[in-house]
Formats: C-alpha cells, sequence, structure tokens
C-alpha cells in the first residue's frame, strides 16, 4: 500500500484532526459506537489492536474511557505516529504504537480490535488479506470493528453521485468548497471504495462471523464482527 500524501505532508498531518469530524458525519458516536460494541466482549484488562492508528483519535477515545486496557496501534506513516504519540501523552504507559502494516503488528492473541477510515485505501485482495491478518490475531469471539467509504458502485453515475453527497456534506462543514471538490476528485480516481455487499463478504472471506451493520452515513459504512 503506497501512503497518501496528506498522511506525511507536515501542514496536512498537523491539520488532521480538524478534518475527520467535518467529513465524515457523526464521527464522534461513530467512534463511541465502535467503543461501546468492543466492550461487549472484551474484558476489563483487554488487549486491543488498532489498525490504521495514526492521528490517535479513537485510541484517546478508547483509553479515556476504558483505564485498564492496553493498545497496540499499528500504521504506516511514521509522522501519524508522532502525532498520535503526542496526544496520547498520559496514556503512553497503555500503548505500543508500530509503524508499518498488519504484518507489522503483533501477533496477539488479542480480545478486540478495530479498523477505522482505514480499509478504503486497500484494493481488494490486499483488504482481504488484511482482515484475514487480523482475524488471526484475534482470540476466538472476539470483536472486530471497522468503519470507512463504502457505497453502491453499480455504475459511475451512482458512483459520483455518492461521491458528491460526501463533498456536499464536507462543504456544509466549513471545508472550503475547491478544495472539498479537489479532493472528491482525487477519492474517485484514487480510492479502491467497494460497496456494502462487497465489504460484507470480504469479512466473511477472512473469516469473520455474525457481521451486523452498525453505522451508514451518506457515502460510509461501519459493521461489528466476530472473530
Amino acid at each position: 500500500m503506497t501512503i497518501n500524501t496528506a498522511f506525511t505532508d507536515p501542514a496536512a498531518v498537523a491539520a488532521y484532526a480538524e478534518g475527520p469530524p467535518r467529513m465524515v458525519p457523526g464521527f464522534a458516536d461513530m467512534q463511541r459506537m465502535c467503543l461501546l460494541l468492543l466492550a461487549e466482549h472484551a474484558p476489563a484488562d483487554a488487549r486491543i489492536l488498532v489498525l490504521g492508528a495514526g492521528g490517535g483519535l479513537e485510541l484517546e477515545v478508547f483509553a479515556k474511557a476504558q483505564p485498564q486496557w492496553q493498545f497496540d496501534g499499528v500504521d504506516p506513516s511514521a509522522e501519524m505516529l508522532q502525532v498520535a504519540q503526542t496526544r496520547l501523552l498520559e496514556h503512553l504507559h497503555r500503548v505500543r504504537l508500530h509503524t508499518g502494516l498488519i504484518d507489522d503488528a503483533p501477533d496477539g492473541p488479542f480480545d478486540a480490535a478495530c479498523c477505522l477510515l482505514t480499509l478504503h485505501f486497500l484494493a481488494r485482495e490486499e483488504r482481504r488479506r488484511t482482515l484475514a491478518e487480523v482475524r488471526r490475531r484475534l482470540n476466538p469471539g472476539a470483536p472486530f470493528v471497522a468503519a470507512h467509504f463504502s457505497f453502491p458502485q453499480d455504475n459511475e453515475a451512482m458512483r459520483a453521485r455518492w461521491l458528491a453527497r460526501c463533498t456536499a456534506f464536507a462543504i456544509s462543514s466549513g471545508i472550503d468548497p475547491h478544495h472539498a471538490r479537489a479532493r472528491e476528485k482525487g477519492l474517485g480516481a484514487q480510492l479502491p471504495i467497494l460497496s456494502p455487499e462487497d465489504d460484507e463478504a470480504l469479512l466473511r472471506e477472512a473469516g469473520f462471523s455474525g457481521v451486523e451493520l452498525f453505522y451508514a452515513a451518506f457515502g460510509f459504512r461501519g459493521w461489528v464482527a466476530t472473530a
């Protein structure tokens, strides 16, 4: 996987935390729902794997809510992990950060895992392989939560319509219209976005069961599944 330049450019990295709340509908509530879904089955002293942990946004939410959880966060961008380290200063005694992809994550076993706003960067086969590697690192019955771009891919017109809706949301949240439209063009050309049906199928192919949709907001979907 090639690292998006937005995750290495110093200015973009420094401003990263401002983006998701303005571009992802219900971002804060989605994070909170993820926390609750993980906590349904993870023990009080759980070890949690966070894939795509750069920036540290979900790690901060989880660490504040669960003072006994231990975390391993993985991300290919060293610059983004530095941001996470700064954000998580008061929790660093419970957080280990690893630069790389899923293959660079510890083998675990983990009591739960999550992957937010990350899998849409991976092509289908690499996404399936990554999910299988997450599954391999989880204890039987452990929950896994994922959320990312996922919308119907029936034809180009439908794909364009969903991307335009995401852009409209970003503009309504205060993002500069020129920047938002340029981002839409880049997303359409670069991201291997799958349909919700394909995303659910990949989870099952990777060995997960009990796949349930818990979040749907314009072009984003989120699922919880069981190892």
